[in-house]
């Protein structure tokens, strides 16, 4: 077969001109944005490019049902899920929390009236499941309402079964860490005069080896029947002169001067003392007791948190009145399980393995002696401080262990993505005046990935040492996977 032979062609050609960004482009290194896998931008980063990782990942990480799920929630022909989450945290926004009272908890919980009755903080849970300080706690409030005379005999007496416990939230209170309340503790009112109900809680008892911590000795105890028998009537009779106190002044002030609500609550309880002492100087009570009340109040930093954790109560238990959604409207640990309440499901609870706070201990302590975290102070992170604002108090950032400025800006930041609004009543001046979040929606949270952050204090796991440290700590993401899905349930999914 006879092969072709072609000759050469060849034309002039004239190089096009590069453009002055692929120009630069070759001249510099590269700006890059990476979506995937982090080593690539670390790779760069080695480099010296700017790189900026843009953390992508699958709804629900990934979880084919837990998306479906979500997918059913957000196209929902029979309810607007979005415009219920509206209605409950409207109703938060519109609440006037005001303290009313400061009386003996058998006067406003009728529960506490029949019998032996111990309130303790989280969902339910058992004595014999409780941990360590709890039991504590319990022994100290026998010995409190003289039950019994001697830790021997009290916690015979516990063990019996005569005694019948009761989580605070089923009886329209909250208390701190152990919770635990009887039916002579003075407890603070607060009623949300939007909606006409009540939230109580005990008085905070300062630091040291206090009741909520699990400690009992003699001066424990001696301390809360100072508070019921002074500390109690002496506030009773100064709320009733003022004819109440209203709380959104206060938490407005305060939040501004630098308190989140949960760790730090200096200028809430200066700003309580403010209120109060003009009136108490006056009283016609002895010149001891007036001193030794100023002067508690004035020592005790974190007695404001007790008042604010009533005040969340109150409006949440208001706001849970409308009875769909996925807001959550209660968060609470009891040292064995973290439960969480959605205002569609009303009183159920949704629990997982309460987990341990990681912080900073006090000196001689470190995180094997901590103890699982315990409480219903959660309730004022479920309102939108605490944690939640942690940009808003960025001086207590280092005590919980979470960093410093930034740390505090990214942890607002990020709780900003999980909730649906911010609350316009009170404003962060350093977060460029912006509301503090509000509306903490599981079906964001499961989506996300990211749980609401819980600052906290650390008790030690053995009764009797009280407080050894603080810090923060997150609800396990499996209350709120069961929470969306039973509510899913509810509206007709299947599988």
């Amino acid at each position: 077969m006879k092969k072709e032979i072609r000759s050469k062609k060849a034309s002039d050609t004239i190089p096009g001109k590069a453009s002055d960004k692929l120009l630069q482009m070759l001249a510099e290194k590269p700006r890059i944005i990476n979506i995937g896998l982090k080593s690539f931008s670390e790779v760069a980063k080695e480099f010296g490019c700017e790189v900026v990782q843009y953390d992508w990942m699958p709804p629900a990480g990934g979880n084919v049902e837990l998306i479906k799920i979500l997918n059913f929630l957000r196209n929902n022909k029979d309810l607007d899920i979005d415009e219920a989450n509206r209605r409950v945290i409207m109703k938060v926004v519109a609440s006037q929390p005001v303290i009313t009272d400061n009386t003996r908890a058998k006067n406003v919980i009728p529960e506490l009236n029949n019998g032996k009755v111990i309130l303790h903080a989280g969902p339910p849970v058992a004595y014999k499941d409780m941990p360590d300080p709890m039991q504590g706690s319990c022994v100290g409030a026998v010995l409190f309402e003289e039950w019994a005379d001697t830790e021997e005999a009290a916690r015979r007496l516990l063990e019996s079964g005569e005694v019948k416990f009761l989580p605070c939230h089923s009886v329209r209170a909250v208390g701190p860490m152990g919770g635990i309340t009887t039916a002579n503790m003075p407890v603070f009112v607060v009623e949300n005069k939007t909606d006409g109900n009540e939230g109580y809680c005990t008085m905070n008892e300062g630091i040291g080896k206090v009741l909520r911590f699990g400690a009992y000795s003699e001066e424990v105890v001696n301390r809360l029947r100072w508070m019921r028998d002074i500390l109690g009537p002496v506030l009773q009779a100064a709320i009733k002169e003022l004819g109440g106190i209203n709380v959104n002044p206060l938490v407005a002030k305060a939040i501004a001067m630098g308190d989140e609500f949960h760790q730090r609550n200096i200028a809430a309880s200066l700003a309580f003392l403010k209120e109060v002492a003009p009136v108490i100087t006056k009283m016609k009570i002895s010149d001891q007791d007036r001193y030794d009340v100023i002067k508690f109040l004035s020592d005790t930093d974190q007695f404001f948190l007790n008042i604010m954790m009533a005040t969340g109560k109150s409006v949440m238990d208001a706001a849970r009145t409308v009875t769909d959604g996925t807001i959550v409207t209660a968060m609470c640990r009891n040292g064995v399980e973290f439960g969480i309440r959605i205002a569609g499901m009303g009183d159920q609870w949704f629990t997982g393995p309460v987990n341990t706070p990681q912080g900073l201990y006090f000196t001689g302590y470190d995180k094997e002696d901590g103890c699982p975290d315990m409480g219903d102070s959660a309730i004022t992170e479920t309102f939108g401080v605490g944690g939640m604002a942690m940009i808003a108090a960025p001086a207590v950032t280092r005590f919980v262990g979470a960093g410093g400025y930034e740390d505090a800006l990214r942890t607002s930041t990020e709780m900003a993505e999980i909730t649906i609004d911010r609350n316009p009543n009170f404003i962060i001046p350093n977060w460029n005046f912006q509301g503090c979040t509000l509306g903490i929606d599981a079906r964001l949270v499961v989506e996300k990935s990211i749980t609401p952050v819980i600052n906290t204090g650390i008790a030690h796991k053995v009764a009797g040492y009280g407080q050894i440290g603080a810090g923060t700590v997150h609800p396990p993401m499996e209350c709120f996977e069961k929470a969306i899905t039973a509510y899913a349930k509810k509206l007709g999914y299947t599988r």
